[in-house]
């Protein structure tokens, strides 16, 4: 079986609006925290949290987040 994990691309999209981390948090009302640990990928957003996210970004979930081996 082959192990999958939740890749993402939020930092590069957030840098190409010129929004801080900060900037996108207070959009989508999480902290700068959680938008770290999310690029780090320390932390899988809640499906909530991740259409929020494609939404203050103006892309498509599947833009952002993507499955991928391990």
């Amino acid at each position: 079986m082959v192990e999958e994990r939740l890749s993402n691309s939020l930092k590069v999209h957030r840098a190409a609006l010129n929004l801080t981390q900060a900037d996108l948090a207070e959009l989508v009302g999480t902290t700068r925290k959680s938008i770290n640990a999310i690029e780090a990928g320390r932390m899988v957003p809640s499906t909530f949290l991740a259409l929020k996210l494609a939404r203050a970004l103006n892309l498509k979930v599947e833009s952002i987040f993507a499955l991928s081996a391990v």
